[in-house]
């Protein structure tokens, strides 16, 4: 070797696009990875350069989740692909009651994709994960060519540890427990239904999406041993996440729609469409089933914090073998919440 030290031009991020070499595990794919994602990404973990993550963790539980993100648009109000796909993990960790530590991303990238939308997402998913206080340590880029994949997927994996004393589980709803829900429904779903080109309304609604791990925190804190069990309603909605949870603990759900809040934006659009906000995906909304005697001070917590300022009471938990969810309607009837029987809409997450 004589010294001679290679020179590469730096991407031009304003004008260039993703081509084949950018996955090809050479020279392109290292400046693609130092120059957008290791520059967004930036910690000490993740600055050793290895093809793992390796780091030290408290006691307790570990929880891991893994989950892929195949939105379109990929930039929708109040959010984009990189920071949903970020607050989505977090959120599938937090429900188990767990503090989120460290996340993986793997990137599926369509050759001809803008570099400056490569760096606009990175630079979110740094954002998201630094303001949920969770580190981006590992990840992998796949180029694949023109016409086989739809600008961008992207799948992030987290883990997270478990206080002990805590063991939340879809199984544990027992009757008398109440059903709190932390918000207001069907946000993120109308917010990207708004942006199809195919749908033609307009709506001021923004994406809910965000990260709910400070949230839970709170929530813990005030409650563990009276948490039963949390979910984020995202595809499928409130319906679906309780039709989960009543055949899970093999006992009925019964909800009230007068105290169920739906933002009157999202209810003109879901009646314009001929949805049922109780189907539509949500991203920064949980449901949380509680012992009765614990709900004021679970409420308390909730209400002090941005995310749960709206949290309220919308139903119970009753005995009933066949596992129905049951709402009473404003006008004093009642009907069945059944699970939603294909997709309202596609690529919502």
């Amino acid at each position: 070797m004589t010294g001679l030290k290679l020179r590469t031009r730096k991407l031009d991020i304003r004008h260039g696009l993703i081509d084949l070499s950018h996955g090809a595990g050479g020279r392109a794919s290292v400046q693609l990875i130092d120059e957008i994602f290791r520059t967004a990404f930036d910690n000490p973990i993740l600055d050793q350069g290895n093809d793992q993550a390796a780091f030290d963790v408290p006691g307790g539980r570990m929880v891991m989740s893994t989950d892929g993100y195949v939105i379109s648009p990929l930039f929708f109000p109040g959010g984009d692909i990189g920071s949903l796909a970020v607050h989505g993990t977090i959120n599938d960790i937090a429900m188990a009651g767990a503090r989120p530590l460290h996340l993986a991303a793997s990137y599926i990238i369509e050759e001809g994709f803008p570099l400056s939308d490569v760096q606009r997402i990175a630079q979110s998913m740094a954002k998201a994960a630094r303001d949920a206080g969770v580190t981006i340590v590992t990840g992998d880029t796949k180029v694949v060519e023109r016409g086989k994949g739809d600008g961008v997927f992207i799948t992030t994996t987290g883990v997270g540890i478990v206080p002990p004393g805590l063991d939340l589980s879809a199984d544990r709803a027992r009757p008398g427990d109440l059903v709190i829900l932390s918000g207001a429904i069907g946000d993120h779903g109308v917010a990207v239904m708004s942006q199809r080109l195919n749908l033609g309304f307009e709506t001021d609604i923004v994406s809910d999406s965000a990260a709910l791990n400070g949230l839970v925190a709170e929530m813990v804190r005030v409650a563990t041993g009276s948490l039963r069990v949390m979910r984020d309603p995202t595809r499928g909605g409130l319906a679906a996440s309780l039709n989960e949870i009543a055949q899970q603990s093999k006992a009925g759900v019964i909800i009230h729609e007068n105290r169920i809040p739906v933002k009157p934006d999202v209810a003109a659009a879901c009646e314009l469409l001929g949805l049922d906000p109780l189907h539509v995906a949500n991203e920064g909304k949980l449901i949380a089933i509680v012992a009765p005697a614990a709900a004021g001070d679970l409420i308390a917590a909730m209400h002090a914090h941005p995310l749960g300022r709206h949290a309220t009471v919308i139903g119970e938990v009753i005995a009933d073998a066949q596992c129905f969810v049951q709402m009473t309607t404003s006008f004093g009837g009642g009907r069945i919440v059944d699970w939603i029987a294909g997709e309202q809409l596609p690529r919502i997450c």
